[in-house]
């Protein structure tokens, strides 16, 4: 398990910047859009929901002309997918764009410079070009404000154990395997083992399947608290109208939503011109509409100045290697008792 500590690469995005490169319009590269014409078509593989993914590929194909087949589906089941399609020497996609992309062999991944790769904060690019962080994933404690109130809410995880009255009405996502993983990197095994125990035995989490269907539930009432959740789906609940809200602990762990070509792509100028896109300012703008964390500091947070919440905790950088992400996961079945 790879642990770093990012306090100061993730809050260059403390300070909302109105800079140019975020107010005018994404231009495609001529010579790249005359290569991918002839392919017409990129074929999108991502983790990412509907209404914040269509909007922005509707704005692609009027820039280009070109078209994009988009597949949705979890983590999980798309890496398979690419699995069985490597296998069998058919290969169906351009991009992928999950949490994920490191899971797959370096090999797979075509390296590849987009122009918008030094607008990124250097924690959000992959020093080989195999993967860039389309926006930034802050994992956090979450909350449904009608239920409970703000001067209840735990001051550090080990505060959860104490509230044996949330047994029952607290949810977290059944593949949070790396949000543990660094939990328990950030405070050592025994100690985080210890933590993560006492927690699951005081509140009994219910396992939840989708990040964003567990923010939506936690606004329903459906559950009070979320253990852990992302910032962005918080948020993009709360813009929805949801009484919800994130509160934020030490440490913070922090993943990205990635996007990497794929090395054998049916279509790769078309995928090259869509990667290019997504890490544009106008696409990362766009974006923030749905509470996305940008990865670029030109591009201001939704709300303003929303990485000052985070100032002062340390921001612990997650990053599992495919062995290590199956073997968290097995532990975290094992401490919530997955069935």
């Amino acid at each position: 398990m790879r642990l770093r500590y990012l306090a100061l690469g993730i809050l260059a995005l403390a300070s909302p910047i109105a800079a140019s490169a975020a107010d005018g319009p994404w231009t495609p590269d001529p010579a790249l859009l005359a290569a991918a014409k002839p392919e017409g078509t990129a074929v999108l593989f991502s983790s990412n929901n509907e209404e914040e993914v269509l909007p922005q590929l509707a704005r692609f194909e009027q820039a280009t002309g070109l078209k994009v087949d988009y597949i949705r589906s979890t983590d999980t089941a798309l890496l398979a997918r690419i699995q069985l399609e490597a296998r069998a020497g058919k290969q169906s996609w351009d991009l992928l764009n999950t949490p994920a992309v490191e899971l797959l062999p370096k090999d797979w991944l075509l390296a590849y410079a987009p122009p918008a790769a030094p607008a990124l904060f250097a924690q959000a690019r992959d020093p080989e070009n195999r993967w860039f962080g389309t926006h930034a994933i802050l994992h956090v404690p979450a909350y449904n404000t009608s239920k409970v109130a703000a001067a209840d809410l735990p001051h550090s995880y080990a505060d959860f154990a104490k509230h044996t009255e949330w047994a029952g009405h607290v949810g977290i996502d059944f593949t949070d395997r790396d949000w543990l993983s660094a939990l328990v990197g950030h405070y050592g095994e025994a100690e985080g083992t210890r933590l993560v125990q006492s927690i699951v035995a005081a509140l009994h989490p219910t396992l939840y399947k989708g990040h964003l269907a567990l923010a939506r539930a936690l606004g329903s009432g459906e559950y009070w608290l979320n253990l852990n959740n992302y910032a962005n789906l918080v948020l993009n609940a709360q813009l929805a109208g949801d009484p919800v809200d994130f509160f934020v602990l030490d440490p913070v762990v922090a993943t990205y939503g990635e996007a990497g070509l794929n090395a054998h792509a049916p279509h790769p100028n078309a995928g090259k011109l869509l990667l290019d896109f997504l890490l544009s300012a106008e696409a990362q703008t766009m974006r923030t509409k749905w509470g996305r964390i940008p990865t670029r500091p030109d591009v201001a947070t939704n709300p303003p100045g929303l990485m000052d919440r985070f100032k002062d905790k340390p921001i612990v950088r997650a990053s599992l290697t495919a062995e290590q992400d199956q073997r968290w996961q097995k532990t975290f079945n094992a401490w919530f008792e997955a069935r």
